[in-house]
């Protein structure tokens, strides 16, 4: 496959991240109201409407200056809030909620993975459909594995974080979610030292390599 450069693949990845964060958010407040808490859904959050989830600096200013500097695609949306009181088991319940943003990524991922295989399908006989198809595939694989893995982190306020934090016996969870408001500056800090990427790309690579379309996903943006 051709590469791309940088305009290209801002181009090419500007759907797959839109669609990424949107459902991501989405499936947060979604299975908060089906555990009890409302919250989202009556501020409008359980939508695949991307303005509602878009951060001007988190979701578009920060991740295109990280992309464009570094080639590191780095960045965040805003929060769906969720009132842990109106869950009906709080220390359970707050741990699905977080775990149903990664869980819609991996789904996503798969479903981009099928459209990279409609595209080598129609690649012989429709080139302008197919490579487009491919190329998008391929960035909706990269993207949405990248989120997931990010955000099972262990760490607050990230979904890893969520989850390790209801796991843990209370007074160690206390103790862990008094580390909330550092959170942020640990990620910059992580991602400034090169250490994020350390720790983040081979997760990546060995999760692409499970889905289908793993060889064009690697020629692409693993090679680069």
């Amino acid at each position: 496959m051709q590469s791309l450069d940088h305009l290209q693949l801002l181009a090419v990845l500007a759907i797959p991240v839109l669609f990424a964060i949107t459902v991501h958010e989405a499936a947060h407040g979604w299975v908060a109201s089906r555990l009890g808490d409302k919250t989202a859904l009556m501020l409008g959050r359980v939508t695949l409407n991307p303005i509602k989830h878009i951060d001007p600096v988190g979701t578009l200013l920060v991740p295109i200056m990280t992309f464009m500097f570094t080639g590191f695609l780095f960045g965040w949306a805003k929060p769906v809030p969720v009132d842990w009181r109106n869950l009906r088991n709080p220390r359970r319940d707050m741990a699905l909620v977080a775990i149903a943003g990664p869980s819609a990524n991996l789904i996503m991922a798969i479903g981009w993975a099928l459209v990279i295989q409609v595209g080598l399908v129609l690649l012989e006989s429709s080139q302008w459909v197919a490579l487009p198809l491919i190329y998008t595939g391929a960035a909706g694989i990269l993207i949405n594995v990248f989120l997931m893995v990010l955000n099972l982190l262990p760490l607050l306020p990230l979904d890893g974080g969520r989850v390790l934090s209801a796991l843990l016996p209370p007074r160690l969870a206390y103790y862990f979610s008094r580390l909330e408001p550092f959170g942020l500056i640990i990620l910059i800090g992580l991602l400034v030292s090169g250490l994020l990427a350390a720790i983040l790309l081979p997760l990546v690579a060995i999760t692409v390599d499970l889905l289908p379309g793993a060889g064009i996903v690697k020629e692409l943006f693993f090679t680069r």
